[in-house]
C-alpha cells in the first residue's frame, strides 16, 4: 500500500492551518508529509506547497486533502489536477472519502463536486456583492469616504479572508482608495494573536 501526502492550504496570512493539519492527522497523514499553503488563494494555481505535495506523491500513494475547495476552487484547476493525479497513478482522498482519477465513476463524482465548489464560491460572491449595493444604494456605504465604519471594515476584512476578492475588487465594492484596504487588513491582522505578517504583501 502505498503512503499518505497531505496537503491544506488557507487564502490569508492571517488564517490558521490548524484544524486542517488537525484533520490530515486524523486521517493517518505523518506530520512530516504535510504540506502547507498560506496566504495564497485556490484560484492561484502558484501555490508551492501543492507543487511540493504532487512532486512528493508516487504511483499508489494518495494525496489527501481536508476538502476540495482547499485544492481547487475552478472545475478547469480541479480537472487539470485530475489529470495529473491519473498520469502519476496516484488516488485522492477528500476528508477520508477516496477518489480514484482513473476510474471513470469516480472521475465523474469529483468532476460534480469541482462544479458544486466552484458554484458554492461564485453564489458567495455574488451575494456579498448584491448585498454590498443594496447597503450602498441605501446610504450605508459612502463614496470613497476617508474612513469605513467598523462593520464595513470588519465586512472588508471578512471578504478579504474568503480569498474570492481581490484587492481591486474590494476598492470597488466599498469605493475606497487601495491604501485604505491595506490600512483596514493591516489593522486587522496587527490585532490578531500571534499574527506576525503583513497582509499587504498578499493580494
Amino acid at each position: 500500500m502505498g503512503e499518505l501526502v497531505g496537503y491544506a492550504r488557507c487564502s490569508t496570512v492571517a488564517q490558521d492551518l490548524t484544524a486542517q493539519r488537525e484533520i490530515l492527522a486524523t486521517l493517518g497523514v505523518p506530520e512530516d508529509r504535510i504540506y502547507l499553503d498560506k496566504g495564497l488563494t485556490g484560484t492561484n494555481r502558484a501555490r508551492p506547497g501543492l507543487d511540493q505535495a504532487l512532486a512528493a506523491v508516487r504511483s499508489g500513494d494518495t494525496l489527501v486533502v481536508p476538502k476540495l475547495d482547499r485544492l481547487a476552487r475552478s472545475v478547469p484547476d480541479a480537472r487539470d489536477i485530475g489529470d495529473t493525479l491519473v498520469t502519476r497513478g496516484v488516488r485522492l482522498s477528500l476528508g477520508g472519502s477516496i477518489y480514484d482519477p482513473s476510474d471513470p465513476m469516480s472521475k465523474m463524482f469529483f468532476n460534480m463536486l469541482a462544479v458544486f465548489a466552484e458554484f458554492e464560491a461564485d453564489l458567495l460572491k455574488m451575494r456579498t456583492r448584491e448585498g454590498m449595493a443594496i447597503a450602498r444604494s441605501r446610504g450605508r456605504l459612502k463614496g470613497r469616504a476617508p474612513k469605513l465604519t467598523a462593520g464595513q471594515q470588519a465586512e472588508l476584512v471578512r471578504m478579504h479572508a474568503t480569498g474570492d476578492y481581490t484587492i481591486a475588487e474590494l476598492m470597488e465594492v466599498f469605493s475606497v482608495g487601495r491604501a485604505t484596504v491595506y490600512r483596514v487588513l493591516n489593522r486587522a491582522a496587527d490585532t490578531t494573536p500571534g499574527h506576525a505578517g503583513n497582509p499587504s504583501a498578499g493580494r
